[in-house]
């Protein structure tokens, strides 16, 4: 189940909540009681080597190297 990111506007705290996507839009109260929070963007990180199969390829100047800069 994804976690969602929230801040609140009153005490600042930051908190996750785990939810279905289906309720991702749905606002949510902190920990403490407040209703007004901010949900925050989170990013993904990925590691690891899954399908890797040797070193990436150099990639050559502006257009990958298809235009010889």
């Amino acid at each position: 189940m994804p976690r969602y990111k929230f801040r609140c506007h009153t005490c600042d705290d930051v908190f996750e909540i785990d939810r279905p996507m289906a309720r991702a839009s749905e606002p949510a109260n902190c920990p403490q009681g407040h209703a007004e929070t901010l949900k925050l963007l989170s990013t993904v990180a990925l590691t690891g080597r899954a399908g890797a199969t040797g070193p990436a390829a150099p990639a050559g100047g502006c257009c990958g190297g298809a235009c010889g800069c």
